[in-house]
């Protein structure tokens, strides 16, 4: 994408996750901290703490877990990077079962398919997490339109989410 349209993207993608966050009686949301090269979450994540709405944040860990720590918009600019590359909150670190009162989920990936079916990037992370979740409330990956495709590979363990928020728009499966 050209940063006209990424930027276009963007403002697309925040105004669809306000909305799906909007539609619910929405409190406590678990999500992510986007790199520069995914679907931004950042303009959104400043939303919801705006307005109140509690957000976790997920910590890698060595043994495929996944730890949690509130967000803070005060020091989401502070973050760490983990052993992958990826952005980690700066806050109280929280355990696993953390997650278990959010009530809702969103996360990344590189494409979902038409019937829900999530491909991430390899490590499995997500799809321990909600694969281990007595009560897993909505889960929402968060892909540009075109990572909308016909089917992805998938595996045993990997898990489905229950729609895509994209720039084009909310998609329920």
């Amino acid at each position: 994408m050209t940063a006209t349209e990424r930027d276009a993207a963007a403002s697309a993608l925040t105004r669809n996750l306000i909305s799906l966050a909007s539609d619910s009686s929405i409190g406590y949301i678990a999500a992510y901290l986007s790199t520069p090269n995914e679907p931004p979450t950042r303009d959104f994540l400043q939303w919801a703490a705006a307005r109140g709405i509690r957000v976790l944040l997920p910590i890698s860990r060595e043994d495929g877990l996944l730890d949690w720590a509130p967000y803070d918009p005060q020091t989401a600019d502070d973050e760490g990077i983990d052993a992958f590359g990826m952005p980690t909150p700066v806050s109280e670190i929280l355990a696993p079962m953390a997650i278990n009162d959010v009530d809702l989920i969103i996360i990344p990936a590189a494409a979902v398919d038409a019937t829900g079916m999530r491909m991430g990037w390899g490590r499995g992370y997500f799809d321990k997490t909600l694969g281990s979740m007595e009560r897993c409330p909505p889960v929402y990956a968060v892909i540009f339109d075109n990572e909308l495709v016909d089917t992805v590979p998938s595996e045993v363990h990997d898990q489905p989410v229950t729609g895509v928020v994209t720039p084009g728009g909310v998609v329920k499966f």
